[in-house]
């Protein structure tokens, strides 16, 4: 329980104890409801399909190359009464061929191999000659050179060419 259901509760508790008033609550309904109606229905004789094969066989196939939109995909599949092979292929959106063969039966269930293939063919960068290793050039000893002192000049006397009030 939370902390502020227990709280409520506590309260309630103390509210019901601290006024000794007697607590009253409604008399329960009593629900009535007919007594059931058994209906026996007549048991729908079996029928069959006179059209029903045994060994079902199909065989489809469709092939998309769109070039407005891009869209390239291709399936075909067979069936052989209880044996569906197949196979569906679509180009990624990396440049892709991604190609699924499967198989289903009732003794292996369904199992699918996926292979992908490149479109394009795949980019090999330049060969570019190999650059030295870099070197620092060398380090010159020699002297520091020499500073002399520049000649100091005593500031001439300025004076406002206005006049300054206050």
């Amino acid at each position: 329980m939370s902390l502020g259901f227990s709280v409520l509760l506590l309260a309630a508790c103390s509210a019901a104890l601290v006024t000794g008033s007697p607590v009253y609550a409604p008399a329960p309904y009593a629900l009535y409801s007919p007594a059931p109606a058994y209906v026996n229905y007549a048991v729908a004789a079996k029928s069959y399909d006179a059209d029903y094969d045994p060994n079902p066989s199909y065989s489809y196939a469709y092939d998309v190359h769109d070039q407005l939109t891009g869209d390239s995909k291709s399936q075909h599949e067979s069936r052989h009464g209880d044996v569906v092979h197949g196979s569906y292929s679509l180009v990624d959106p990396d440049g892709t061929k991604r190609t699924v063969d499967y198989t289903a039966d009732p003794h292996n269930g369904f199992n699918a191999v996926v292979t992908k293939e490149p479109l394009v063919k795949a980019y090999a960068p330049a060969a570019y000659p190999v650059v030295k290793a870099y070197a620092p050039p060398e380090a010159v000893h020699g002297y520091a050179p020499v500073y002399t002192a520049v000649k100091a000049y005593a500031a001439q006397p300025s004076y406002r060419s206005y006049p300054f009030y206050r």
